[in-house]
């Protein structure tokens, strides 16, 4: 009693096993009816495809499949667009329940999709929309296209399958036939084999080499294991006198991993004479029976269509779960394109608000580093204004040299010409403020560059928002334009304040030269101690013979002690005689004066006289170019110091500040307008379409979601 029991219980849940089996495929025919309806093929669905060389028998195989007689047949290429057929079974009460809803008399009927809901009981009716939908896309030549035909198949006499049936394999054009014909059905075939979510059925002629089918090729190409392939013989009755196709179903001439099933097809004469394909089966059953006693229960149409249906079970088992998860990942995306779409705009003026303080937030937000999308490539906003403060504005003052373009001879000459006609007894005060000044007029150009990079990168950072940050903007075409103009004009309004600014901090600096600065008057008294230091050295390095007060104060003479003594005239006198400077001291006698000066009998004109280019300068004087020209290093410092310090802050002021506090309300007062709101929120041409079409997917995904969401997985696997 127990073991019946436990019989029982076995048979009973094996049964429920077949009949949860059962209903896989049909949730797949939902899938592919749901992802028909927005005419997408994102999810690649599993299904039978057959594929064969042209006359092969393909057709007749699908069509002993189904039963009836419903396809086109014909001699040469008569399948020319992918027909993906659903095979759906149905039982008594099914079929009573659609008989009565749409008043059709019969247990068989097809539906097409392109002819919506239309049921079609006469299977004569579906051949010729067969022909009619290929002949509407593919023309009356002979030509293909890729856009599949999609039929569905209701009977109580099939098992749930879904077949795709394509044009045979072809290597000559024929009549109209473009000459890549070869190419393009291959292309087509390769196209629905690749899915690795598909069974691929390949189909072969028993009266040709099995080794030279390319059927079988093909499949190899996408599926080299055979993980997915059957192989399927046609023809058997149609071999050779004396020759059977034994080894070829045994698998001795080319193993096929999913098996290798013989049929035997209508010929040409049973189709013309109408012999039904029933009888067609029982004929078929009777020739296995004695030619291949042994393999007939493994071969035949129905063996054929219980393995299809089998492996097909199996093979959507294992697909379910990538399946699953492939669905939920695309729905989330589709969900994330609809967002960043938006939603059709109802209330305009609280839209454009809305986008116009967003826009303004995330301008702000970006220059100060609290951004949502932070910029990972390079650096943006604020992060690069701040580079440019310290890093190419501060070692671009750093490079630049206090004694910078400033000879000398410039030196000397300033000082020269700052003591007038009377000859110095000290270094004028004058020619340090005339050469520092220049020194100091250096800094205005690479201030003014610094105004000009900051102003670029808040030019940058509109792109940057419209881009990364304020997606809905890009709806909005109109709207993203006069945003990009406010903004533009803003900022172009503030660069010359700004610039003013700085012209004004260089023009401070050099309006008063503070010699009393702290910081230059510890330069000043480091620099005398320093002085008096080298004095005392060279004092102390002289020999005994040489008397103290014959040493000259600096200590630096390197000429003869007696040329010191006029006070510099000697030296005066010398840029007035062309070539004296650096001669002998005993040498008295006068150059001639150049061609341009005046001839005799004429007055002189001292002006035409050329001033050496170089010389040799006397202690003093390089005394006093080394003096002025350590004053100026040292005020040079000091200014630089400051305007590195106050460019930056004013930068920040006057346009960077400036723009984050106005931007807004300059943005309010230009764009809130009731004239303007129909203009700017005009979206561009296809955002309502593909917001449209983004809604359809998901509505798609979401629903398939759903259908595979009813299936009891705890008994599935």
């Amino acid at each position: 009693m127990t073991l019946s029991l436990c019989a029982l219980a076995r048979k009973s849940s094996v049964e429920d096993s077949s009949v949860l089996m059962e209903a896989l495929i049909p949730v797949i025919n939902k899938l592919q009816d749901v992802f028909n309806t927005v005419g997408a093929d994102i999810i690649q669905l599993p299904q039978i495809v057959v594929v064969g060389t042209q006359s092969s028998g393909k057709s007749s195989v699908l069509e002993s499949l189904v039963g009836r007689d419903l396809l086109p047949r014909g001699t040469g290429i008569v399948t020319r667009r992918p027909l993906i057929l659903q095979l759906v079974h149905i039982d008594a009460e099914d079929r009573r329940k659609t008989s009565e809803e749409n008043g059709i008399e019969g247990e068989e009927w097809g539906k097409f999709l392109h002819t919506k809901n239309k049921i079609y009981a006469d299977f004569e009716e579906i051949r010729k929309e067969i022909e009619a939908e290929t002949e509407r896309i593919t023309g009356n030549n002979k030509g293909i296209s890729d856009e599949p035909i999609h039929l569905k198949v209701f009977s109580p006499h099939v098992v749930n399958l879904t077949l795709v049936d394509l044009p045979g394999i072809t290597k000559v054009p024929v009549g109209d036939q473009p000459n890549d014909i070869e190419i393009q059905i291959r292309e087509l075939i390769l196209k629905y084999i690749s899915n690795p979510n598909s069974i691929i059925l390949a189909v072969t002629a028993a009266n040709t080499d099995m080794a030279t089918s390319e059927a079988l090729k093909v499949a190899r190409e996408v599926d080299p294991d055979g993980r997915r392939t059957l192989a399927v013989v046609t023809k058997l009755d149609l071999m050779d006198a004396g020759t059977d196709a034994m080894d070829v179903l045994m698998g001795r001439v080319i193993p096929v991993k999913l098996g290798i099933i013989g049929v035997v097809n209508r010929s040409q004469l049973d189709i013309n004479q109408k012999k039904l394909v029933a009888d067609s089966v029982r004929d078929e059953y009777a020739f296995l029976q004695k030619k291949y006693p042994s393999l007939a229960n493994r071969n035949g149409t129905k063996y054929l269509a219980r393995t299809l249906n089998r492996l097909l079970m199996h093979h959507i088992r294992d697909c379910l779960p990538e399946l699953k998860t492939r669905i939920n990942v695309l729905a989330a995306q589709y969900q994330s394109l609809l967002n960043s779409y938006g939603e059709p705009v109802e209330d305009k003026s609280a839209t454009l608000l809305q986008l116009i303080t967003k826009f303004a937030a995330e301008y702000c937000n970006t220059i100060e580093g609290t951004a949502k999308y932070i910029e990972t490539a390079e650096l943006c906003g604020g992060a690069r204004i701040c580079y440019i403060f310290h890093e190419t504005f501060g070692r671009t003052l750093e490079s630049v040299d206090p004694l910078g373009g400033l000879t000398t001879i410039d030196v000397l000459t300033a000082i020269r010409n700052a003591t007038g006609p009377r000859p110095a007894l000290f270094v004028p005060e004058v020619s340090f403020e005339l050469l520092v000044k220049r020194q100091i007029k250096r800094l205005e150009e690479p201030s003014l560059r610094c105004v000009e990079l900051v102003h670029e990168e808040m030019q940058r950072i509109i792109q940057h928002c419209s881009n990364y940050s304020t997606q809905e903007l890009l709806r909005f075409p109109k709207l993203h334009d006069a945003i990009v103009e406010v903004v533009t004009s803003l900022l172009r309004r503030r660069l010359p304040v700004t610039n003013d600014m700085v012209h004004n901090l260089v023009a401070i600096e050099l309006s008063y030269i503070n010699t009393k600065h702290p910081d230059f008057a510890d330069a000043i008294g480091l620099m005398n101690n320093n002085l008096d230091e080298q004095r005392r050295s060279r004092l102390r390095d002289l020999p005994p013979s040489v008397p103290r007060d014959k040493v000259p104060a600096s200590g630096l003479q390197s000429g003869p002690v007696g040329e010191q003594g006029d006070g510099g005239t000697s030296n005066w006198r010398g840029m007035f005689k062309k070539g004296e400077e650096g001669l002998p001291a005993d040498r008295t006698t006068p150059q001639p004066l150049p061609s341009a000066s005046p001839q005799r009998g004429h007055a002189v004109n001292l002006l035409d006289v050329p001033v050496p280019v170089s010389r040799k300068l006397s202690a003093r004087e390089q005394r006093d170019c080394e003096v002025i020209e350590r004053l100026i290093k040292s005020y040079f410092l000091i200014v630089r110091k400051n305007i590195q310090d106050s460019v930056p802050k004013a930068v920040m002021h006057f346009l960077v500040n400036h723009v984050k506090d106005c931007l807004q309300s300059e943005l309010v007062g230009q764009l809130y307008k009731t004239t303007l709101l129909n203009d700017l929120l005009t979206e561009s041409e296809d955002m309502a379409q593909r917001r449209n079409e983004a809604a359809d997917m998901l509505k798609a995904l979401q629903k398939a979601s759903q259908v595979i969401a009813e299936i009891r997985e705890t008994h599935m696997w």
